[in-house]
């Protein structure tokens, strides 16, 4: 057994979440074809190969500081996790793990499939690219026509937590993406971070990155289907 169960396999099983198992390495994720674009692009813009064959998914779910972009992206994909307790196993959101509203060790990861109307961007800030951003905001959209259906932004470096998922997106759907709802995103997120000093940035400093970067993430999505870097 490779640890996955994948989303391909035939038309009943179309609308299943990719399911890969929390011993599994994020090389072996990242080799995988079920890989979404923009997992793969989060999990080879710093990592290492050795990082990647060292560090299995579930290390980097439980200290989200392994690997933080890659933790972005599947919150804004919408990824939920198996998790056991005293009662069995049970799935519950990655959001809610991450901030501690759920207990038990991580069985497996899920991957919601894409949709025609999944749009996806990210942008970050860094001292060089091979670097660990400073702040990174990674968004998801998706659409019906012209009508946002779910939205979602995950925000690294501007909360006390490593990587969370910003509220703000959610103000766009039922409505329509364009510049002028993206900027209203883009202002409400820049007074939900919480951003801290530190010798890469002052908080003023990330609290203005998160609004610029996440203005950028979402415009990306203005594109069409899928999205662009």
């Amino acid at each position: 057994m490779n640890g996955y169960q994948s989303s391909l396999a035939g038309p009943a099983e179309a609308v299943r979440p990719w399911t890969v198992d929390a011993d599994t390495s994020l090389q072996a994720v990242l080799d995988q074809p079920e890989c979404h674009p923009l997992v793969c692009d989060s999990l080879t813009a710093v990592a290492s190969w050795q990082i990647r064959v060292e560090t299995p998914v579930r290390r980097a779910l439980t200290s989200p500081r392994v690997a933080p972009r890659w933790v972005a992206a599947l919150l804004a994909l919408g990824a939920s996790v198996t998790v056991s307790g005293g009662s069995g196993s049970r799935e519950v959101e990655l959001a809610l793990l991450l901030e501690s509203r759920a207990a038990g060790r991580v069985l497996a990861l899920h991957i919601p499939p894409g949709g025609v109307g999944r749009r996806w961007g990210q942008a970050c800030v860094a001292r060089t690219p091979a670097d660990e951003p400073i702040v990174l905001a990674c968004a998801v959209v998706e659409m019906d026509g012209q009508t946002v259906q779910q939205a979602r932004a995950a925000l690294t470096g501007v909360w006390p937590q490593p990587v969370r998922l910003a509220r703000a997106p959610s103000q766009l759907v039922g409505g329509g993406l364009d510049e002028a709802s993206i900027q209203a995103v883009a202002s409400a997120l820049m007074q939900e971070v919480e951003p801290r000093d530190d010798y890469l940035g002052s908080a003023e400093y990330r609290r203005a990155m998160a609004g610029v970067l996440a203005w950028r993430a979402l415009e990306q999505c203005l594109g069409g289907e899928g999205g662009g870097r």
